[in-house]
């Protein structure tokens, strides 16, 4: 019996009670469903029903202009953005335009979810809409503040990107030995970018893929992947990861032989990337502490900030992070304050890279601009995988419609520098 289910309550309920809850976490909370989840989910004791709660409210949050709008063509009077017929019915219209989900098996779980409300005006919106058959576009529409700032932020790339966030996202996966790449992608199935680099479908359990047990691998985007590598091998000397949690950038910054120093303000975000450490059988210290307040007691040959951001270029498998508005001004503060301390623990001719997960210029391009407390490293084409340049800077620049044919990757910025010696 799912303990979220009440009295005669049909089947499959549960789950679109949580993917409402989601919604409204979201929209009208602003919390990113990464948060909101674990206690929306919890009541749910099957892994599936999880998984489609939080696959209903992803994929209303990403056609969310787009399904409003065929809302909107089917009522009278135009509804309330926050009122709950509307939720459920961008629910029960993402269920059955983008999962697929039968309209008689829509219509039996969610209407439930207006007791005591408008369930015929639910149920004749969404049949109304559904027996015109009508489609989304190819591309989601993006909302508009977010349209604006990337129209005038990257204006040639902009219909590439929405392009790219119409699909979740393939999974990647970092291994612990590039060397095994060509194995591991005839054990797994996958595909490679670049040594060290495979890419499988999307919606496999992870947990069951060979080589997890063994810590053979975790799970990171490609791009992700990037800014780690540009530290190059560590061969035992001292680096640190700031703002390292939940860890992958530890890991690969371990694997590539580096002695590791990983420091994150969250104590309990640094448990799983203890997690991964045993599992993976690699060693770092971890420090839970703030960066801004924290002093090592002694100087690193490398450093990689992979820095608080506002997160807009993980778009593809975080919809949410759309609707939020993001806090720049803090944000871009904090960021410049990270990299001025950092420069001052470098070690003479070490390298530091700097690095967010951000289609905002602000949070990237603008901040490596206006440092200049060391020398700047350019990244060579060499470094990156096939069909990613360096930008006339030098500095990483991806955004999500990059490497389309092959699954796309995040948007991520990276500038690297180094300490002179003397």
């Amino acid at each position: 019996m799912n303990r979220s289910a009440r009295p005669d309550e049909a089947p499959g309920v549960p789950a679109r009670r949580a993917a409402l809850r989601l919604l409204d976490a979201a929209l009208n909370r602003g919390e990113p469903l990464d948060q909101a989840a674990p206690p929306a989910l919890r009541p749910i004791e099957r892994a599936d029903d999880r998984a489609l709660a939080l696959a209903i409210a992803q994929e209303a949050l990403r056609w969310l202009a787009d399904i409003d709008a065929l809302i909107d063509g089917a009522t009278r009077q135009p509804l309330p953005s926050d009122a709950k017929v509307r939720s459920v019915l961008r629910l029960m219209l993402a269920q059955a335009l983008r999962l697929g989900l039968p309209g008689h098996a829509t219509v039996a779980t969610g209407l439930p979810l207006l007791a005591g409300g408008p369930r015929r005006l639910a149920h004749g919106v969404f049949s109304a809409v559904t027996k015109r058959a009508v489609q989304l576009p190819n591309a989601p529409t993006l909302p508009d503040a977010v349209a604006t700032r990337w129209r005038a932020a990257w204006s040639g790339r902009v219909g590439a990107i929405a392009a790219a966030l119409a699909e979740p996202p393939p999974l990647d996966l970092t291994l612990r030995d590039p060397a095994a790449t060509v194995e591991w992608a005839e054990r797994l199935g996958g595909t490679s970018l670049m040594a060290g680099h495979l890419r499988l479908p999307r919606g496999q359990a992870v947990e069951g893929l060979a080589g997890f047990a063994e810590g053979a691998w975790w799970v990171q985007d490609l791009a992700a992947s990037l800014p780690a590598r540009l530290l190059g091998p560590g061969e035992a000397r001292p680096a640190l990861d700031l703002c390292a949690a939940p860890g992958g950038k530890t890991l690969q910054l371990a694997a590539a032989g580096w002695r590791v120093t990983a420091l994150d303000k969250s104590a309990r975000r640094l448990e799983r990337l203890a997690q991964n450490l045993a599992r993976t059988g690699l060693e770092a210290e971890t420090v839970a502490a703030d960066a801004l307040q924290w002093e090592p007691g002694a100087a690193f040959d490398a450093i990689l900030i992979d820095a608080p951001c506002s997160a807009t270029g993980t778009a593809r498998r975080h919809p949410d992070v759309l609707h939020r508005t993001p806090a720049l001004e803090e944000l871009t503060g904090v960021q410049a304050a990270m990299l001025e301390r950092a420069a001052r623990w470098l070690a003479p001719g070490g390298t530091l890279v700097y690095a967010t997960c951000s289609l905002e210029p602000e949070e990237g391009e603008r901040q490596a601009q206006r440092f200049t407390g060391l020398e700047p490293r350019p990244i060579a084409p060499g470094e990156l995988p096939e069909g990613i340049a360096p930008t006339p800077e030098g500095w990483l620049r991806t955004d999500p419609g990059m490497c389309e044919s092959v699954g796309g990757l995040d948007g991520f910025f990276a500038a690297r520098w180094a300490k002179r010696y003397g």
